[in-house]
């Protein structure tokens, strides 16, 4: 566990912190209508893939190889073990020169997120979570505090930007019966820490690329909280082009009404 935290954090001092609100005249790129990508995601992720390739010799599902061949994330289904990783996790901050962005490795076995990592380079704060064994921040065990019984009280995000129309209306609609709800941060990486330790109660995503949310998803889990599908089941890191919308709360008993909330069946 400490290996692969090693190998973010030295990844970002050599590729990423060197860059950032200073990025140089053709490094950055758009990959995507839409998406960009820079010299910094393309380096840090050759560093961290070739890294822990030498710590266990399974395939790397990198967010910018999968942009360039598609067909490398199939390994999370066909392969027994694959990396995911995710060099700079919300890079339309890093680009603005917003601290709000993180660098992000998980490990799959069977199509299960077993243990996950997430660097945050502006405050050098470390997360770390192992399927069964619990959640860290600096090697401290992560313990998320009790939450209100009243949704009126409760914090959350209701990310919006790949809803339909008609269905993003009716989730803003619904979300005012809770006390605070945001547009979130633009990256997962800076998210679902915010979740574990107490700082808001739910999230609910629509778009689910793997290599966004299995570090996080694991995080929540292993605190107390859970991820899962709208219809109930436990996220699973599937390829690109599966997810269909994905509720991240703080405890089961919020998931269940914050769900029912949002999908109108709340009493």
């Amino acid at each position: 566990m400490e290996k692969v935290a090693e190998i973010l954090a030295e990844a970002s001092a050599e590729a990423v912190e060197p860059r950032f609100r200073a990025l140089g005249a053709g490094e950055v790129m758009e990959k995507a209508p839409g998406e960009v990508v820079t010299a910094a995601d393309r380096e840090a992720e050759v560093i961290i893939s070739r890294r822990l390739r030498d710590l266990l010799p399974v395939p790397v599902v990198g967010e910018e190889a999968v942009s360039a061949d598609p067909a490398l994330a199939e390994a999370l289904r066909s392969e027994p073990a694959a990396w995911l990783v995710d060099p700079v996790d919300g890079t339309a901050n890093f680009v603005a020169g917003r601290p709000d962005f993180a660098v992000m490795a998980s490990l799959v076995r069977s199509g299960r997120t077993v243990a996950s990592w997430i660097y945050q380079p502006v405050t050098r704060t470390s997360y770390a979570a192992e399927l069964g064994a619990g959640a860290w921040r600096n090697g401290e065990r992560l313990v998320r505090p009790p939450v209100a019984d009243d949704p009126e009280k409760w914090r959350g995000s209701v990310k919006s930007r790949y809803l339909d129309p008609a269905l993003h209306h009716r989730m803003q609609t619904r979300a005012r019966a809770f006390g605070r709800i945001t547009t979130g941060l633009r990256s997962a990486g800076m998210e679902y820490p915010q979740l574990a330790e107490g700082e808001q109660e739910f999230i609910l995503y629509w778009r689910t690329l793997p290599w966004d949310h299995a570090p996080g998803s694991l995080l929540v889990t292993e605190a107390g909280g859970v991820s899962a599908r709208l219809d109930g089941s436990d996220y699973r890191p599937d390829p690109p082009g599966c997810e269909d919308g994905l509720l991240v709360a703080c405890d089961p008993a919020v998931w269940e009404r914050t769900r029912a909330i949002l999908m109108g069946t709340d009493g």
